[in-house]
C-alpha cells in the first residue's frame, strides 16, 4: 500500500477538476462563472455534512429506550449541523461579491435549473420532518414531482430522485422527537403506568390554572393604566387563556391522535418549565438545540432570499419561480412547531405548580 498523502485522501484531483459546469471545461466559463459553481458546489457539501449528522441524531432519538447518557450526543451531533449552517449563512457574504451585471452575463446558461433543484436541501427538509401539507407549492407540482420529471432525462436526476423517495420513506427528527418526549415522565408518571393520563390531564389542569391567573393580574394592571377599553383587554386576556388551553390540550389535533400530541406538549412543557432539575436539564438543552437548528435554517432562508433580492431584484426566477417573493413565503413555514409554540405559554417561575415526585428528576446515587 502506497504511503498516504493529503492530496489523495481528500481525492484533490477529482474534486478540483469539477467546477467546469455545462460544458466541463472551465476555459470556456464566463468570469465570474467559477466563482457562482465553487460557491455552490461547498454549499451542498455542508449540506451532504449536515444530512449526517442529523441522521445521526435522529438514530439516537428513535430507539426505543433513550439512556440519559445518550441525549449529550444527540446534543452533539444538532450543535455541529448549527454550525454548518451558521458557516452557510456566511456564504452569501462571498456570493455577493457578484455584482448583478457579472451574474446576468451567465445567467441564461443556467435556465431552467434552478437553486429549488437541490434535492439535499429537499432531503434536508424531509429528514427534519416536513411534509406535503406544510410544504409551500413550486409552481403546480411538489419537488419530489418536479425533480422525479427531471430524472426522465438525467442519469443525476434519477439519482436524486431516488434519494428523495428514500428520505420521505424515513423516520423524521420530528417524529424522533415526538416519540422521545412521549416516554417523559410527567410528575413521575410515564406512559405504560396506571393513571398516567390523569396525571398529565392534572398538571395540565393546574398550569392552565395558573396561566388564567397570571392573565387575570395582567389585565387588571392594563386597565389601571387607563389605556384601551376594559372589555376589550379582559376578552383579549381571556383569549390568550383559551389559546394556551387549547395548545395543551392538543384541541387542534385529530381526535385520534390527541391524547398522544397532548402527552408530548405536556412532556415539552414539563420539560421547559422544570429545567432546574437534573435529570431535565440534557433533555432542555436537546429542545434548546432543535430549536435553534430550525433558526439557523430561518435564518439561511432569510438570507438566502436578500442575496437573491441584491443580484437580481424581483424578477422570476431561473427555474420559473415567483423568485424573491417565493423564498420570502418559505421564511414563514416551521417544522418543529411544538417546539416553537410552546414559549408562548410558559410561566415564570414563581407561578409554576408544585413539581410532583421530585425525586424521579434528581440524580440517582448508589
Amino acid at each position: 500500500m502506497a504511503t498516504p498523502n493529503y492530496w489523495d485522501y481528500l481525492s484533490l484531483d477529482t474534486l478540483l477538476g469539477i467546477q467546469g459546469g455545462l460544458d466541463e471545461d472551465e476555459s470556456q466559463l464566463v468570469p465570474d462563472e467559477l466563482h457562482f459553481i465553487i460557491t455552490h458546489q461547498a454549499l451542498e457539501l455542508w449540506f451532504k455534512l449536515a444530512l449526517a449528522e442529523m441522521r445521526h441524531a435522529r438514530d439516537h432519538l428513535i430507539k426505543p429506550t433513550v439512556p440519559e447518557e445518550r441525549i449529550p450526543y444527540v446534543v452533539h451531533h444538532l450543535r455541529r449541523v448549527n454550525a454548518v449552517f451558521a458557516l452557510a449563512i456566511k456564504t452569501f457574504e462571498v456570493m455577493e461579491t457578484l455584482t448583478p451585471q457579472d451574474f446576468l452575463s451567465f445567467r441564461d446558461k443556467l435556465s431552467p435549473a434552478s437553486g429549488f433543484q437541490s434535492f439535499q436541501m429537499r432531503e434536508i427538509e424531509m429528514v427534519m420532518g416536513m411534509n406535503d401539507q406544510t410544504r409551500l407549492s413550486y409552481g403546480s407540482s411538489s419537488p419530489l414531482e418536479h425533480i422525479k420529471k427531471l430524472a426522465e432525462s438525467s442519469p443525476s436526476g434519477a439519482m436524486a430522485y431516488q434519494r428523495l423517495k428514500a428520505a420521505q420513506s424515513e423516520v423524521s427528527l420530528r417524529v424522533a422527537l415526538h416519540e422521545w418526549l412521549y416516554r417523559t415522565p410527567i410528575s413521575g408518571s410515564q406512559p405504560d403506568d396506571s393513571g398516567d393520563a390523569d396525571v398529565v390531564d392534572d398538571f395540565l389542569q393546574h398550569y392552565v390554572a395558573a396561566v388564567h391567573e397570571q392573565h387575570t393580574e395582567q389585565a387588571r394592571a392594563m386597565k389601571a393604566t387607563g389605556l384601551g377599553k376594559p372589555e376589550e383587554i379582559d376578552a383579549r386576556y381571556a383569549n390568550n387563556t383559551e389559546l394556551a388551553k387549547s395548545f395543551l390540550f392538543a384541541e387542534d389535533v385529530d381526535a385520534a391522535q390527541r391524547d398522544r400530541r397532548k402527552r408530548v406538549r405536556a412532556a415539552l412543557l414539563y420539560i421547559e418549565s422544570y429545567r432546574d432539575l437534573p435529570l431535565l436539564a440534557w433533555p432542555r438543552l436537546l429542545v434548546d438545540t432543535m430549536v435553534e437548528f430550525e433558526e439557523q435554517l430561518v435564518l439561511w432562508r432569510t438570507r438566502h432570499a436578500r442575496m437573491v433580492e441584491r443580484v437580481i431584484g424581483r424578477r422570476v426566477g431561473t427555474g420559473g419561480s415567483s423568485g424573491v417573493d417565493y423564498l420570502d413565503r418559505t421564511t414563514k413555514v416551521r417544522i418543529f412547531t411544538d417546539l416553537w409554540a410552546v414559549r408562548t405559554v410558559l410561566l415564570p417561575k414563581h407561578r409554576l405548580p408544585p413539581v410532583e415526585n421530585i425525586e424521579t428528576y434528581g440524580f440517582v446515587t448508589d
